[in-house]
């Protein structure tokens, strides 16, 4: 089959590779939509992720399809079933699982291959992650569910309860997903951000509109917006600088989730004296859950977010290579639909 492989720093290929045969509790998913994925991007640049991909390896993590094939000891599936599959499983035995942290998990088991005709579901991520998708519930938008979950647990983290006034730094898919979640729990979102997608973020969530372009301290032009105070602010870029700009946004007593992950090695400066005489809340959250998977397929298949607001092209899986080396040059699409075939297309068939 083809799939597209990592071979190190900005080097993908699409390659012909010999299927995987099922093991125990396996099964093989035909991909019915990939989306392309910022996290894929920073790999892509890099050439590995320590945790989550080391080359050469299947490469991609967004996807739904249908089952093509089951293993023995499968329970409760079979083929022709449509689902998705998050990218990871926790193991649900070490100390964080059995503390309701799965996404900080020992043992976190990940799963990449999704720029593929098919791909392996190993048995932990088939029985912990795996789930059924709604006859009408099209792939391209099922393949937005572990992007969403990583939204979903930042924004329950914060706790918020309806009425909030929140901000939301940046307008990037992650971004786009607060605001969406911000609007369906009743607050007051304020995006800043810059680009062609503001926007899709008025359309999807946000009562007011920040544009960045051509400023360049995002404290201060937020500060000077006369939207504040802010109660919530989700820092969705992953830039020390915009870590920093955060902080400096919040209301006293407020809290910050610092989400958006920087680069390796990467620090910042804090004003101790804000943080300590504001009270503020500084929290940081990693990945997905069970549980938050499962509530983000809920809100997809409940039309809360559909890829028609994320997905903004598409391209053959042959030509992904490209696309990723335009990306790194600074493409600035939301999310690229992936076909693995020429008569892929994401719908519910």
């Amino acid at each position: 089959m083809k799939a597209a492989v990592l071979h190190g720093r900005e080097d993908v290929r699409v390659e012909e590779i010999a299927p995987a045969a099922l093991r125990h509790g396996e099964a093989r998913v035909g991909i019915g939509a990939a989306l392309t994925c910022g996290t894929d991007l920073k790999v892509f640049k890099r050439g590995y992720h320590a945790r989550m991909i080391v080359p050469p390896a299947v490469f991609g993590h967004e996807f739904a399809g249908r089952i093509l094939e089951v293993g023995d000891g499968v329970k409760g599936w079979q083929i022709g079933d449509r689902v998705v599959a998050a990218n990871s499983a926790p193991c649900g035995v070490c100390a964080y699982c059995r503390n309701g942290q799965e996404n900080l998990c020992d043992d976190l088991l990940f799963l990449n291959g999704a720029y593929a005709e098919s791909i392996v579901i190993p048995a932990r991520v088939a029985q912990k992650n795996m789930l059924r998708l709604q006859p009408e519930t099209a792939f391209r938008d099922a393949a937005l569910t572990e992007p969403l979950a990583c939204a979903v647990l930042g924004w329950e983290e914060l706790q918020a309860t309806p009425g909030r006034n929140v901000l939301v730094i940046g307008s990037g898919p992650i971004g786009l997903m607060f605001a969406a979640l911000g609007r369906q729990s009743q607050c007051v979102v304020t995006l800043a951000g810059r680009g062609p997608r503001l926007p899709v973020a008025r359309k999807i969530g946000a009562a007011h509109i920040i544009d960045m372009t051509g400023q360049s301290d995002v404290a201060e032009t937020v500060n000077k917006s006369g939207l504040g105070p802010f109660d919530l602010v989700v820092e969705a870029v992953g830039k020390p600088e915009t870590w920093q700009a955060a902080v400096r946004c919040a209301r006293k007593g407020g809290q910050v989730n610092l989400f958006g992950g920087c680069p390796a090695g990467s620090s910042v400066t804090l004003d101790t004296q804000l943080i300590h005489y504001s009270n503020l809340t500084l929290r940081s959250t990693f990945h997905h859950t069970p549980r938050a998977i499962r509530r983000a397929l809920a809100l997809i298949e409940a039309g809360v977010v559909s890829a028609a607001d994320f997905v903004d092209g598409q391209c053959a899986l042959e030509d992904l290579p490209q696309l990723f080396h335009a990306m790194a040059a600074g493409n600035r699409a939301v999310k690229t639909l992936i076909l693995a075939s020429p008569n892929s297309s994401g719908s519910p068939s």
